[in-house]
């Protein structure tokens, strides 16, 4: 019985890293998106440098909403199991 509670515990300790990781991950692929579609109509309207900075910043602002959204679940979840 010792080594299952064993598994399940490393079990929880990397499901909570990957949860950590995600919250990066969202806040990183935002900026990225954000960028890529700037580029991309800059190229298509040959408006070079606005609609990438424009872009960027939508992409800053989506990506710290997604990880406050993250961050919010991740933290009453953690609630949920202590109560």
């Amino acid at each position: 019985m010792e080594e299952k509670e064993k598994k399940k515990s490393v079990i929880k300790g990397f499901s909570k890293y990957i949860s950590i990781g995600a919250i990066g991950l969202h806040l990183v692929s935002g900026i990225i998106v954000g960028i890529a579609v700037g580029y991309y109509l800059d190229k298509v309207f040959n408006t070079s440098p606005i609609l990438t900075i424009v872009f960027f910043i939508l992409g800053v602002i989506t990506g710290f909403y997604n990880m406050y959204k993250d961050v919010v679940k991740y933290v009453s979840k953690e609630n949920s199991k202590d109560s």
